[in-house]
């Protein structure tokens, strides 16, 4: 009775199944494209785009420390295997959109050899910076680029890319359709995407214990040692926000990519999208 009446607590502060504010995340309607969701909060766009700049300037100079801490460094093996799924070749050209501290970047640099580029394109001037000392006087450094700059408004021309990626940000684009869009404008065809994102335990009991840590040790946490409790509260609130996976595979299908496919990670914890343009 006690585990039950816990579980009814905590299902009233964690919203998995509110399909139609998750709807509204991938709406660019007139409607609604003054609004934006940050977290379970609806607020204005230009509010939403100032708050994610505020939130990750607040926790760049932790932003990989706590990853590794907070998911027990599973997350490397996460997106060597994204990686791994794009199928890059040597030479090409790669877009890591919303890069941040580059981690992503970093493994494709070392797959397209020194003919190829990686650009690292984020919003966030701070999280690029606090990602540069992994790569000073490595053999890849040549091999990236950085651009402070929104996804939604990407400063490459048509037809530009081999593949364009993105990992845990696409949650965070004011308007993430517009976001998809321009990763599809400017890749050519045939290019590749792919997309890593935070999604929903397949498994009822495991996402019980995972909501759990996600609503109580992981804010603690962010307090602790980061702190910023505020930081670590809106995680999985977005997380939460998100498209599920047949929900994201729609929106890419209707913006015109092909091939659309994903695979769930750790029973469901994390999402590996795929689609070609």
């Amino acid at each position: 009775m006690i585990m039950n009446k816990f579980s009814q607590g905590l299902g009233k502060t964690m919203e998995w199944l509110e399909a139609k504010k998750r709807r509204t995340q991938i709406s660019n309607s007139p409607k609604g494209a003054d609004k934006a969701y940050f977290g379970y909060e609806r607020i204005s766009s230009r509010d939403k785009t100032d708050r994610v700049l505020q939130h990750f300037s607040s926790v760049a100079r932790h932003y990989d420390f706590m990853n590794t801490l907070l998911s027990f460094g599973i997350h490397y093996a996460w997106k060597r295997t994204a990686v791994r799924m794009l199928k890059l070749a040597p030479g090409e050209r790669i877009l890591d959109v919303c890069g941040g501290t580059g981690d992503l970047a970093i493994l494709a640099a070392r797959v397209i050899g020194p003919a190829g580029r990686v650009v690292i394109y984020d919003i966030n001037r701070d999280m690029i910076r606090a990602g540069m000392h992994k790569v000073i006087d490595s053999e890849i450094e040549g091999r990236l680029g950085y651009i402070q700059g929104n996804a939604e408004s990407i400063s490459f021309p048509d037809r530009h890319f081999d593949a364009a990626m993105v990992g845990f940000g696409i949650r965070n684009v004011t308007h993430m359709k517009k976001g998809f869009e321009e990763m599809y404008r400017v890749l050519k065809p045939g290019g590749k995407m792919m997309c890593l994102e935070f999604s929903k335990p397949t498994w009822p009991f495991f996402r019980f214990l995972y909501d759990f840590y996600s609503f109580y040790i992981m804010p603690f946490l962010g307090q602790l040692i980061a702190g910023n409790r505020y930081a670590y509260t809106h995680l999985p609130e977005s997380i939460r926000m998100f498209p599920l996976p047949d929900e994201l595979s729609d929106l890419l299908l209707k913006i015109g990519f092909s091939q659309v496919s994903y695979r769930n990670l750790t029973n469901g914890i994390a999402v590996i999208h795929l689609a070609i343009k």
